[in-house]
Parts: C-alpha cells; sequence; structure tokens
C-alpha cells in the first residue's frame, strides 16, 4: 500500500514526482482505476487504518513538499514534528508489536562526508543518507554499521515474505564483488529477530 498526500487540489505541497507507484501502468487512473482506488491512498486513509489496525503487511509513506525536509523549501522542525506525530500514532497502534517503522531521506543534507561509499555501479551506492528503524524489534542502544542501500529495505521484504529476488538487487551485489565489497545488507543486522 502507497500511502501520499492528497492530490494537487487538496495540498500544493503535492510532488507528483516523489512519488514513483503514480506512474505506474497498473495504477493508471483510467485503465486502471480499482487498482489505483485500492492501493494509492493518501494521509487521511494512512491515519485511519493506523487507528483501526488495518495497516496492510508494508506501506510506504512519503510526506508532502512542506514537511519532507528538503533544503530550501522545507522546515526541519515541521518534518520532525510531523514525522515524530506519525510514529507515535504508529507506536499507539494495535499492530506496533508487529512493526518495523523505516524512516530515511533521499539525500544526505548536502553536508561532507568523510566515509567514501562503497565502490559498486555507475548509480551507487552513492553518499551516505541518515536512516532510522522504530520497531519492538529494533536492537537497543545500538548504531548498526552494516553497510546498507535505499534497496536494503526490498532486501528485508524479500527475506520476510520468502518472495524472489529481484534482477537490480542481483545487479549491484555483483558490481560490489567486482570491486571486492561486501553486499549489502538486509537490516535484519539492526533488528533482533528471534
Amino acid at each position: 500500500m502507497i500511502y501520499a498526500p492528497q492530490t494537487a487540489a487538496g495540498r500544493p505541497d503535492f510532488q507528483p514526482h516523489h512519488q514513483p507507484f503514480n506512474y505506474y501502468a497498473e495504477f493508471d487512473p483510467a485503465a486502471h482505476p480499482a487498482q489505483r482506488a485500492a492501493h494509492l491512498k493518501d494521509y487521511a486513509d494512512l491515519i485511519a487504518d493506523i487507528a483501526a489496525g488495518r495497516l496492510p503487511a508494508v506501506a510506504f509513506y512519503k510526506p508532502q513538499g512542506n514537511l519532507n525536509q528538503h533544503p530550501g523549501y522545507a522546515s526541519i522542525g515541521d518534518g520532525d514534528a510531523h514525522i515524530a506525530e506519525l510514529v507515535g500514532k504508529l507506536r499507539s497502534s494495535p499492530q506496533w508489536k508487529h512493526m518495523v517503522i523505516l524512516i530515511t531521506y533521499d539525500e544526505y543534507g548536502g553536508a561532507w562526508d568523510h566515509v567514501a561509499p562503497p565502490r559498486g555501479d555507475l548509480l551507487g551506492p552513492g553518499a551516505r543518507i541518515p536512516a532510522l528503524i522504530v520497531s519492538p524489534f529494533a536492537r537497543r542502544g545500538t548504531v548498526d554499521h552494516t553497510p546498507y542501500d535505499t534497496a536494503s529495505i526490498l532486501r528485508l521484504i524479500i527475506r520476510r515474505f520468502d518472495l524472489p529476488g529481484l534482477p537490480g538487487i542481483a545487479m549491484r551485489d555483483r558490481a560490489l564483488a567486482l570491486h571486492g565489497e561486501p553486499p549489502l545488507g538486509d537490516l535484519t543486522g539492526a533488528l533482533d529477530l528471534h
């Protein structure tokens, strides 16, 4: 399930280019309106589903523009407050005891990083970005130093639901191996799953 802000008419800070599922053929509003209605939801639906304990097994949420903490046009404080409020609602959900919340960013904030990224393919892995795991399964008091990338989220989903691997992830692993780098993790190093 994909949760996003309301359409541009309802939210002036809606950024369609930050909602990739909006462009998948199976979610075309003319050809597949039922699929779109079933899988692309807005923030109000997210809040209702959290409170009712009916979140799907996997859900993605991307805040609207003025809350995404992007340098130059969004407030870090407003974004922090928004995510803290959302995490509070998730922690109060009847589903909390089975939940892993991953908070990530799409860029590194423009600060110089003294650690070079692993050598992989032309597109990455790139500069380090912050990520937080909030979960009853999170290892307490731990900073996990396992190398991850954004696809590590997909790796965790693949592992958890015993799904077939994705070709792009296999290509990334081969590119890393060609440079003597280890494969990237699936986030289980930061979780206590027993």
